[in-house]
């Protein structure tokens, strides 16, 4: 999978791992008018783009990207196509009923098919097997929680999927896939490009509104603009309190020996996570490596995200720490990265179109099947097709602002270690 990343040689062990772009793709070269501008070249926006596309060829759509496709968290992403929403469906449930709530969790489901079956129509090997996902149970504390659980396994089963040090049970979905991020975000752009849509890489969009993006190259004039932008949505103008831009570090181990996974398992690529509160989430790459990641990492006063905070020695040791408490070993670590995250007030991502300007975003870190969702929702919303993803509770949704500093930040890291505290809690419970 190529030469490892030495932490500060690239954005992530994903991009690194399959090489270098030959070159970026051509700046805006001035004002120019489209039917659709996208602000941003990650899964959200490439996927919106693919969409409209396909059901209108006839669609001028530009894409406007800072840096290069995938730069973000498409790039940076612990490879999990998931179902997961951040909303529990019992909450969503009592928002919107029963109905919207297990409409909402079926169309998750359904996106992590549907990812995988859009990458192998378009021939993008992004190493995509959808093996499930298990949160494994290592405590009696987490136990008491999670035993009435759909999909709860005992001890046993738990550890015929992943058998790590400690386990009393686990939570199984099938709804879940891994998958190599950087491979699919990548194919995603050239497949789009193939299909007509301009892409401009090097173009930071400094403003938008209703009908048109400011960028240091010139102005898209365009029918509808879509925000996509994630954990980078604070830098734009007057979207400083509209997403909370929060770290996940990851880092990726050598490939292991056969020995390893004979005793481990994770035989059909299951992702696996476990039930303390601070959130950590690892995979086995298609060349047998460990890809584990984690939070923990402070929030940034103002909503700043900056290269620096990729990176941040003590999490990294913790992730270290964490794979040995978990499987024993001590493995040589390939590479360390991270990146932010959107976090919505709510905690409720969002997807809508109102006035000429389209949005999505918001999913806590559960990207990767929600955007491809997201992105055949715009496009029927951009479209004016009412269809049954039109009417999803998310559809139109607003989170109100994150507060002023400096209580966003006070807020924010308070909330961080209590949560660390309360995950050393459950360790010193007994049952």
């Amino acid at each position: 999978m190529g030469n490892p990343l030495t932490v500060s040689t690239s954005p992530s062990f994903w991009l690194d791992s399959i090489g270098p772009l030959d070159a970026r793709r051509p700046a805006l070269p001035g004002d120019r008018d489209a039917d659709v501008a996208i602000v941003g070249g990650g899964y959200t926006g490439l996927w919106t783009a693919y969409y409209l596309a396909k059901s209108d060829p006839s669609l001028r759509i530009v894409v406007l990207e800072a840096e290069f496709c995938g730069f973000g968290a498409s790039g940076r992403n612990g490879g999990w196509a998931s179902g997961l929403f951040p909303v529990s469906e019992a909450k969503l449930a009592r928002r919107h009923g029963a109905e919207a709530a297990a409409a909402m969790h079926t169309a998750l489901g359904d996106a992590v098919d549907e990812v995988g079956r859009a990458a192998a129509a378009e021939g993008i090997d992004c190493d995509y097997a959808k093996g499930g996902t298990i949160s494994l149970v290592r405590s009696p504390a987490q136990l008491r929680r999670a035993r009435d659980a759909d999909g709860f396994l005992d001890a046993a089963q738990a550890r015929a999927v992943c058998d790590a040090h400690g386990v009393l049970g686990g939570i199984y979905s099938e709804h879940c896939a891994a998958l190599h991020p950087a491979k699919l975000v990548r194919g995603l752009a050239e497949t789009v490009e193939r299909l007509g849509v301009t892409v401009h890489e090097g173009t930071r969009a400094l403003r938008i509104g209703r009908g048109t993006v400011t960028t240091g190259h010139g102005t898209v004039r365009a029918g509808t603009v879509v925000r996509a932008l994630e954990g980078y949505t604070a830098g734009l103008a007057g979207h400083r309190r509209s997403l909370a831009p929060v770290y996940s570090l990851m880092v990726a181990t050598e490939p292991l020996p056969a020995s390893f996974w004979d005793r481990v398992g994770l035989a059909r690529r299951e992702t696996f996570t476990d039930e303390r509160r601070m959130v950590i989430y690892g995979q086995r790459t298609a060349d047998d490596r460990l890809a584990f990641g984690g939070r923990g990492a402070p929030y940034h006063y103002g909503s700043r995200v900056r290269p620096e905070f990729d990176r941040v020695p003590a999490v990294f040791e913790a992730l270290r720490r964490t794979i040995g408490e978990l499987f024993g070993v001590e493995p040589p670590i390939a590479a360390r990265w991270g990146g932010p995250l959107g976090i919505p007030r709510d905690w409720m991502p969002s997807v809508g179109l109102r006035d000429g300007v389209a949005w999505a975003g918001g999913y806590v870190g559960d990207g990767v099947a929600a955007a491809n969702l997201a992105g055949r929702t715009l496009a029927d919303l951009i479209r004016g097709t009412e269809s049954d993803l039109t009417t999803l509770p998310w559809v139109n949704h607003r989170s109100r602002r994150w507060e002023p500093e400096p209580a966003r930040w006070l807020g924010i890291n308070a909330g961080l270690r209590a949560t660390a505290l309360l995950d050393a809690w459950d360790r010193r419970t007994v049952a």
